[in-house]
């Protein structure tokens, strides 16, 4: 399928006039990149062995090194130019297959932005550097725009998208004693926020500590633990609910520079019958049902 170019300006590569319209156009930008990169452009230009994919694919390569040294408006319009159709085509035909009704030419505009946000990524070393390069920025960008229209509902993306050609960039010293520290940092966070956790947890009743770890750590429906500790559906919902709460109100609190409030909870009355809630546990009146009621394990 023809797809246009959005703003009707696409080069091609293609009709007797190309040489006549390239050179006129490498010639308007020696002043912006430089005569010698102008001169090595004309001579690939030159080239009429060359197909139109590898000649787009060796001009593209040079004209965006040079966008990467200069940040010249005429190289990246060039740019643009030679390959938006074909981009467009990329975004496209990834949209149609996501079952996506965005706009290919509102997904184009932001990749060409994410082109000319992070030049100094592009490594010119292939000839088709900028098409593998390029490619790549489709895919994540389709991928972001998915996911953003997926904060309101579900997008599934296919699962072999997930490993396609990981960002590759070079490491320094200095990143690499960031990235140790961060790692260092985010352990130490997590290992505080378990002992919190824990803490917490040891706190509960002990009908509070089973019921979470049937249905956190032993993945039990709420039925089958509610028949197992004797009490109705309703009722195990309500103690989940309430331990979770217990807990998450603790851990805010310390993590705010308050003192916890987590008490030990008092254990059920012994008048009260099998399967009834001991309403002193907390004196909450939150429903219970729209607090995980689908958590793991959580299908009554």
């Amino acid at each position: 399928m023809q797809v246009s170019d959005p703003l009707h300006s696409d080069l091609t590569l293609s009709g007797a006039d190309v040489q006549h319209r390239l050179q006129s156009r490498l010639a308007d930008l020696e002043a912006e990149i430089g005569k010698p990169d102008v001169a090595g452009m004309l001579a690939i230009l030159g080239e009429r062995e060359r197909s139109a994919e590898s000649l787009r694919d060796a001009l593209s390569t040079r004209l965006m090194e040079a966008f990467r040294r200069g940040t010249g408006r005429g190289a990246f319009g060039l740019l643009y130019e030679l390959n938006s159709q074909h981009l467009l085509v990329q975004v496209a035909g990834r949209l149609r297959r996501y079952a996506s009704k965005a706009d290919p030419r509102d997904v184009l505009q932001e990749v060409f932005f994410n082109i000319y946000r992070y030049p100094h990524r592009f490594n010119p070393e292939r000839e088709d550097a900028f098409r593998v390069w390029s490619a790549m920025i489709v895919r994540n960008t389709v991928l972001k725009h998915l996911r953003a229209l997926g904060r309101g509902g579900r997008t599934e993306v296919p699962f072999e998208d997930l490993s396609e050609q990981p960002d590759v960039q070079s490491s320094s010293p200095l990143s690499g004693a960031i990235e140790r520290e961060s790692t260092g940092e985010c352990q130490r966070v997590y290992f505080t926020y378990l002992h919190l956790y824990l803490r917490f947890y040891s706190m509960l009743s002990e009908r509070e500590r089973t019921a979470l770890h049937m249905v956190e750590v032993e993945e039990r429906s709420y039925r089958e633990a509610a028949l197992e500790l004797g009490i109705k559906l309703e009722n195990l919902k309500m103690v989940i609910f309430r331990a979770r709460r217990k807990i998450h109100r603790s851990m805010r609190r310390v993590f705010d520079g308050m003192s916890p409030d987590c008490r030990p909870a008092r254990p059920p009355r012994a008048q009260a019958g099998a399967g009834e809630l001991d309403e002193d546990e907390d004196d909450g009146r939150e429903d219970p049902q729209g607090d995980d009621a689908d958590g793991p394990g959580g299908r009554p």
